[in-house]
Formats: C-alpha cells, sequence, structure tokens
C-alpha cells in the first residue's frame, strides 16, 4: 500500500508517540525524513535518531525528547504540516515565515538542503515549507 504524504505519517508517528510518553518511535525510512529529523535534532526537539531495519524493511528509530521532572512533558508541543501533497507552499527569501515570535521553527526544504527558517534567511534562499514547529 502506498502512501501519500509520507512526511505527515512521519509527524503523525511522532505526536502520537509523545502522546503516550513513549521514549522511541520507529518510521519509514526517506533521505528526506532523515533530513528533517537531523533539523530536528539540531534544534533540540528530539534526542537522536539512528536507521534500523523492521520486517525486512529500512527504518529510522527516533528518540524522544522530554523536560527533565517528575512528569513528562514533551518538547515538542505541536507539529503542523504547511506545505501537503493537494497544496505546495513555497516562499521566496524575503517572505520566510516567523513561527510563534521566533520562538517555534519553520522547516524549509530548499535547493541548498532541508533547513531551519533562520538559515534560509541567513543564506538568503527560500523553498517549499515542510511544516512549523513549537
Amino acid at each position: 500500500m502506498s502512501m501519500t504524504d509520507p512526511i505527515a505519517d512521519l509527524f503523525i508517528r511522532i505526536m502520537n508517540a509523545i502522546r503516550r510518553g513513549h521514549a522511541t518511535v520507529n518510521v519509514p525510512a526517506s533521505k528526506l525524513k532523515a533530513n528533517v529529523l537531523a533539523v530536528f535534532k539540531a534544534e533540540g526537539f528530539i534526542q537522536d535518531f539512528s536507521p534500523t531495519t523492521l520486517d525486512g524493511h529500512p527504518a529510522l528509530q527516533v528518540e524522544l525528547r522530554y523536560v527533565p521532572g517528575r512528569e513528562k512533558k514533551p518538547v515538542i508541543e505541536r507539529i503542523k504540516r504547511v506545505s501537503k501533497p493537494g497544496k505546495r507552499v513555497y516562499v521566496g527569501a524575503v517572505s520566510i515565515p516567523r513561527v510563534r515570535g521566533g520562538l517555534g521553527v519553520a522547516v524549509l526544504s530548499t535547493s541548498k538542503g532541508v533547513m531551519t527558517d533562520r538559515q534560509a534567511r541567513q543564506q538568503s534562499i527560500g523553498g517549499e515549507v515542510l511544516c512549523h514547529v513549537w
């Protein structure tokens, strides 16, 4: 069975695992998903991710991050998918969105790779807005 939006599936799996308080979650592997997870790791939203196999298929094991303390409060409050297969959202370098007044991060797919909104502004390049994370 094919999936129409594998990036949305990644976000849904992460959010479902966070809501259940899981330490890790496995997702089917792809280069784009690995690049998005690398941005999440660099921004401190997840602890780590590593390649693995599930039932003979390549997968990525994502280690989720929680705020230290008594109760498990996740670092990721919400992931909002912006560009979808039915409606792609592209922005120029001057119109890159700010998420929650700079407290969140917009993840963009650019010609120079997947990066945050801050990195895209510094390099003065636009691209496809994949998601907002806060």
